[in-house]
């Protein structure tokens, strides 16, 4: 596989001292089981420091926070939009707290770098009749339809991520149990209960669908292309924009709207927070929190257009 973390982005050339140090950070990475789409954004942010540092003649063991200053002015600058600037911060952070582990510096010049203030936005939540608008109205006449069906009602019933979409094998799927095996961010495996809907559509695509899309008897993925592979995020998001216009829902849907959808509308059903921060795989319960200002905010726009005196 490639390495993600090599300055093949359009960075300058870098020195010798940086290519060593970004494949560290690319082997520290993947260590971790950080996904591959976090390991690409940042290798990139880490790759454009390299190559600034060499321009300015400072290695690694060079760099201090007057420098990461100058970098981050820099970034700045060109205009940098602050939700960009947060996490090219947080990637040389991480960068440089695998150099200080390895030894190969002293102290993380990365830890006082302030990182700009981002908006926080609420999440995008559709009303449970758009949910179902797009699912009901994706027809089952062929295979690659009768996936998608299957996709998106699992994608919703299990508040799915796209990589884990993508990720799962048939193995994952328990009929019995009636839940799904997914492996989320960190390598780390949840068990989520899976509804009907759900498990009938998966129960009819892998019937008549799947083997119509196999082209290869090893492969394990649950969700083909239409070559017998298995899908890329990008796939997924693409048949989902298809789908959301085929049912005249609002414009830009994803799978992440889906996955918004699924928490709040546990949350408005009386769901417990800790559970389902357990159902989104989340790491701290501070990262679900912002279920409740979704539902604090549809409270308040009710209060508004509802009460006399509001």
């Amino acid at each position: 596989m490639k390495n993600a973390l090599t300055p093949s982005q359009g960075t300058a050339a870098v020195s010798e001292p940086w290519r060593a140090a970004l494949r560290t950070f690319d082997a520290d990475l993947r260590r971790r089981g950080a996904a591959e789409r976090t390991r690409r954004a940042y290798g990139t942010d880490a790759a454009e420091l390299a190559g600034w540092a060499t321009a300015n003649g400072l290695s690694p063991a060079q760099i201090d926070y007057p420098a990461l200053r100058r970098w981050a002015a820099r970034l700045s600058q060109k205009g940098s939009a602050p939700r960009t600037m947060a996490r090219k911060i947080a990637s040389i952070r991480s960068l440089f707290r695998t150099l200080l582990e390895h030894g190969e510096i002293e102290a993380n010049p990365a830890d006082l770098l302030p990182a700009p203030r981002r908006p926080h936005d609420l999440p995008r939540v559709l009303k449970p009749q758009d949910v179902a608008a797009i699912l009901d109205r994706i027809p089952v006449a062929t295979p690659l339809e009768q996936r998608d069906r299957a996709l998106f009602e699992l994608a919703y019933a299990c508040g799915l991520r796209a990589e884990e979409i993508v990720d799962l094998d048939v193995s994952a799927v328990d009929f019995d149990a009636e839940q799904l095996r997914v492996e989320g961010k960190g390598s780390k495996t949840r068990f989520v209960p899976a509804g009907e809907p759900a498990l009938k559509a998966i129960a009819a695509y892998l019937e008549r669908a799947r083997p119509a899309l196999q082209s290869a008897d090893d492969e394990p993925a649950l969700f083909l292309s239409k070559n017998g592979r298995r899908l890329s995020t990008s796939d997924v998001r693409r048949r989902l924009r298809v789908w959301a216009r085929h049912a005249a829902a609002q414009t830009g849907v994803h799978p992440h709207a889906l996955r918004h959808s699924f928490a709040t509308h546990l949350l408005e059903g009386g769901a417990d927070l800790r559970a389902i921060q357990e159902l989104l795989g989340h790491a701290s319960i501070s990262t679900t929190q912002v279920y409740t200002r979704v539902e604090s905010a549809r409270l308040r726009a009710a209060y508004a257009r509802s009460h006399p005196r509001a």
